[in-house]
């Protein structure tokens, strides 16, 4: 890495957040804001103006610590702006935003089968291009002329930048524009003409350009600080997990938590075998990632379920001051059989269909928030069963730190060997490596203990319970 500082821009679905890094990767400064959608008109949109200037005050902060050489963004799927006349044609669509039955039926007939994809028919806006679809028939014209489309870590280097680019990671997660196998546009997005519209296709540790004059003045940056292309956030995680010499180029599936649970498996057999058989309708998908390797994946919404299981409580399973009560009730949790089933968040993760119960609702706020570690490890370990999940499992983000989840996911799968990053950065320590391939990792891994308590009956019941709801909807 350059004697410069680095920055990192992580405009996730739920914060966003910048960090301040020295020349040998280590944090200076860390910020963070959190997201929320703007309601339009006709939909609802992500918050670009709040972001940009929220961005530029961090900014101006960071220019006084350091001497800021590159900016690396990051950002979460599902999401793109639409440029035209070097502005945004239209605010760029929440995932979460609804489209209409009708306009999702007609663009359901249209997009490529799975199997050339890996892009699964997902509800509301998270698949791109029934964004682009729905957005088309609001906005007739925000298509043409100069239109370009812009992934959404990558619409950030260009607000930083000025230089419009696409990269394969963001196109490549479940946006039904890609075919990962083929490395090229899907059939969906040559016939819209979608295909001529996105932004020229660039390597994520391509250097587009330098901070416009404009950000300059804004910010105190240096003149020459350079903004690189970016990536998409899982895939900045997965590039994190193999800098660790347990991980590496070998066989091992990397969960990335927050919002998302996304677990990337990166096979050591032939890509082609392991993907055939991913089932599109458990919410499993190809990934891909910084050198385009197809990477088959499976997820949920664990942040955003654990939230809604613990909203009355008000507790949080990674609190370290909960750590040692959330492990010592997992025990009492077990023997009252306490569960939860699925799913808390509708039409995602290996049970899209089931909705949600509690088996026997556990009351006490310690035993509900070990009931809810116990949920996240189970729906994770039928994702991975889903992908084939094998010889080593790395946990990295927010809820690495949930010592209840992640031991109870190493009983789960006892021929597994599963560890937990030592720290919260993996996504900026994956950025970061575009800058420095050899950039050493912060920290060790230590392969986690499962947890004292035999889960195998609680498991079967709960694979029982699940299958059925899901069976039933």
């Amino acid at each position: 890495m350059p004697e410069h500082c680095a920055v990192v821009l992580d405009v996730g679905k739920t914060h966003a957040k910048l960090t301040l890094w020295n020349r040998h990767g280590v944090l200076i400064e860390s910020r963070s804001r959190p997201n929320a959608g703007v309601e339009g008109r006709d939909y609802r949109a992500l918050d670009t103006a709040g972001i940009e200037s929220w961005v530029a005050e961090t900014l101006a902060d960071f220019a006084r610590l350091g001497n800021v050489g590159a900016i690396v963004p990051v950002g979460h799927g599902a999401a793109a702006a639409i440029l035209r006349g070097g502005q945004l044609a239209c605010a760029p669509v929440d995932y979460e935003q609804p489209i209409p039955a009708p306009i999702r039926t007609q663009y359901d007939e249209l997009r490529d089968q799975f199997r050339h994809t890996g892009s699964p028919a997902l509800p509301d806006g998270l698949n791109l291009g029934a964004q682009l679809y729905w957005l088309e028939s609001l906005l007739p014209d925000v298509l043409r002329g100069d239109a370009i489309i812009v992934p959404w870590a990558q619409y950030w280097a260009w607000v930083l930048s000025g230089v419009v680019a696409s990269e394969v990671t963001s196109l490549g997660c479940h946006t039904d524009l890609w075919r990962p196998t083929e490395g090229r546009p899907s059939t969906l997005a040559v016939a819209r003409g979608w295909d001529a519209r996105l932004a020229p296709l660039r390597r994520a540790d391509e250097v587009l350009g330098t901070l416009r004059p404009a950000w300059v003045s804004r910010t105190g940056l240096p003149t020459d600080t350079r903004v690189l292309c970016g990536l998409h956030d899982s895939n900045a995680a997965l590039l994190a997990a193999r800098g660790f010499a347990e991980i590496a180029e070998q066989e091992a599936t990397v969960v990335s938590t927050g919002t998302w649970f996304v677990a990337m498996r990166s096979p050591a057999i032939a890509v082609p075998s392991v993907c055939a058989g991913l089932p599109e309708r458990r919410d499993c998908l190809i990934n891909v990632d910084v050198h385009g390797k197809p990477i088959p994946s499976a997820r949920f919404m664990g942040g955003r379920e654990l939230e809604s299981l613990l909203a009355d409580s008000g507790g949080h399973v990674d609190d370290p001051t909960e750590q040692s009560r959330l492990v010592d009730a997992v025990g009492r949790v077990v023997r009252s059989g306490a569960m939860v089933l699925p799913t808390l968040a509708p039409g995602v993760g290996p049970f899209p269909h089931a909705r949600h119960r509690w088996l026997i609702e556990a009351q006490h706020s310690d035993a509900r928030g070990a009931a809810a570690c116990l949920y996240a490890a189970l729906v994770l370990d039928a994702a991975l069963d889903l992908i084939g999940t094998c010889e080593r499992i790395l946990v990295e983000g927010r809820f690495a730190a949930a010592e209840a989840f992640v031991r109870a996911l190493a009983r789960l799968r006892p021929g597994t060997a599963v560890y937990a990053s030592p720290a919260h950065n993996g996504v900026p320590y994956g950025a970061l490596r575009l800058l420095d391939p050899t950039l050493p990792p912060p920290g060790s891994l230590q392969r986690v203990e499962p947890i004292d308590a035999d889960l195998s009956a609680y498991r079967l019941t709960w694979r029982r319970e699940a299958e059925r709801l899901e069976s039933a909807a």
